[in-house]
């Protein structure tokens, strides 16, 4: 089963050792990949309503948490995905299921 796993950090924490996480998620063959998300003032938010399209720049949400990065991770359980959660320190995580999608074509 797929779990993204959506790191959360204040801006104010230095970067992160992932180095555990990353050692036994790729010992097991269960890391499919990862991106770290550059900051978020430089981000832009565009919304779509009843046509009209507008673009906003700035951070999309004014929190002083953000998110951070992503690692996408392929384990037998929920409960297998939470252990590696628990391996990043100093970082809120969200870990949750992807959804099927082998009908997406991109």
């Amino acid at each position: 089963m797929k779990f993204v796993l959506n790191l959360y950090l204040d801006s104010a924490l230095p970067g992160l050792d992932h180095e555990e996480f990353l050692t036994a998620a790729r010992q097991a063959g269960e890391l499919i990949g990862g991106h770290a998300f550059a900051d978020p003032s430089i981000s832009v938010a565009v919304r779509v309503r009843d046509g009209s399209v507008t673009v906003t720049e700035g951070p999309y949400l004014q929190t002083p948490e953000h998110v951070a990065g992503q690692y996408v991770v392929d384990c037998e359980s929920r409960e297998r995905a939470l252990e590696l959660a628990a391996l990043i320190q100093d970082a809120g995580i969200e870990v949750r299921p992807l959804m099927d999608s082998s009908g997406l074509e991109m």
